[in-house]
């Protein structure tokens, strides 16, 4: 059985053309991502079997929903969704609200005790929808998506419709969601934040098309795409805890080719953590600097560069060897050309700050 997912969906909707193919992991988070109007929900909602266009694609882990001769039905799909808003059933609690759709017979691979512990919702069980906070409604409503056994989540901006506060409050739960279940997802934001917390794989959309697809990182770091040299450019990299200094406060973090120094309220080693680090928070400098304030200094190799305006945008690679995590640095042409920058030279990369995903609640 082949573990991707493969869609390619084509058509005319009124006046929108949607053009939009891509392979996906069958594990982890793939985020659909482009501005309001792109078509990413379009592709949602042809996944999910809500919209119908012919001489379309869509095959989930070896099985066929959609072909030239196949259309499933959106009840025959194992698909999960959560929209916008929570929409839970008003005059049910949220026990109920919890089991409405899910199979009341044959095997569970999701436990209501799981789901119950995942989103830490055991107190609300009795209560109405009406006297719950956003952040509950929320998590009431991914947990009622869960319990109706999906192969596939499919998430259509979930936080777009929650203050910011609120949404520091529920991201903890999709990264504990992520790193909890094998449960493929497909999620729909415009908000690259929250692509940086939490997605495995980008797919980048533009007027009904796909305009790249890959892993998280590569996207980011390649400049071949817009994000790169984007004014919010950013890199997302992968670590791992390799102790924790409580009488500072801070957790060294190994990354390929490289270790980082960040504050944080608690680490465990051995835990996984994820790491932002912006393009306009990286300075280079050709020799070793001297005692400063900045924690993370590491040396790196220039791999390739991005002209754009007055400024140019580095593509690092941790390690003088080349070959580590990739970075982004953002420097003035000035300095670029003052200091003789260019191409496979080794410099000093002055990381001024990274951004720590929180750990997911206990």
């Amino acid at each position: 059985m082949t573990s991707t997912i493969s869609v390619a969906f084509r058509g005319r909707l009124g006046r929108f053309d949607l053009d939009a193919a891509f392979d996906a992991p069958s594990r982890g988070v793939t985020a659909l991502f482009g501005p309001s109007g792109c078509g990413k929900t379009t592709v949602l909602r042809c996944v999910a079997g809500l919209q119908f266009l012919p001489e379309s694609r869509c095959l989930v882990n070896g099985g066929t929903w959609q072909d030239d001769s196949v259309f499933l039905r959106p009840h025959l799909r194992p698909v999960g969704y959560v929209f916008q808003e929570a929409s839970l059933f008003p005059h049910m609690t949220v026990r109920k609200n919890l089991l409405y759709g899910a199979p009341k017979d044959g095997p569970k691979e999701i436990a209501f005790d799981e789901v119950i512990e995942l989103f830490k919702i055991g107190h609300l069980l009795d209560r109405a929808p009406r006297n719950l906070s956003g952040g509950e409604r929320q998590r009431v409503a991914l947990g009622r998506a869960l319990l109706t056994q999906p192969k596939l989540l499919l998430m259509d901006e979930p936080l777009s419709a929650l203050d910011r506060q609120t949404k520091e409050e529920i991201l903890p739960f999709l990264e504990r969601l992520h790193e909890s279940l094998s449960i493929p997802v497909l999620y729909v934001t415009h908000d690259m934040s929250e692509v940086e917390r939490l997605a495995d794989h980008l797919v980048l959309m533009k007027a009904g098309r796909v305009v790249a697809s890959g892993p998280l990182g590569e996207l980011q770091s390649d400049p071949d795409f817009p994000l790169a040299a984007s004014r919010e450019a950013a890199v997302s990299i992968e670590a791992i805890v390799d102790s924790y200094d409580a009488s500072y406060g801070l957790a060294a973090l190994s990354v390929a080719g490289g270790c980082f120094v960040v504050p944080t309220a608690s680490a465990k080693p051995g835990e996984r953590r994820r790491l932002t680090i912006s393009a306009g928070d990286v300075s280079l400098a050709r020799h070793a600097p001297g005692e400063s304030t900045i924690l993370n200094v590491l040396p790196a190799r220039i791999v390739s560069v991005i002209p754009h305006e007055h400024q140019m945008v580095a593509v690092l690679a941790l390690g003088t060897d080349g070959t580590g995590a990739r970075l982004l640095a953002r420097v003035t042409r000035r300095s670029w050309e003052h200091l003789g920058l260019a191409e496979g030279v080794v410099v000093h990369a002055q990381v001024k700050g990274v951004a720590l995903a929180a750990p997911a609640p206990d």
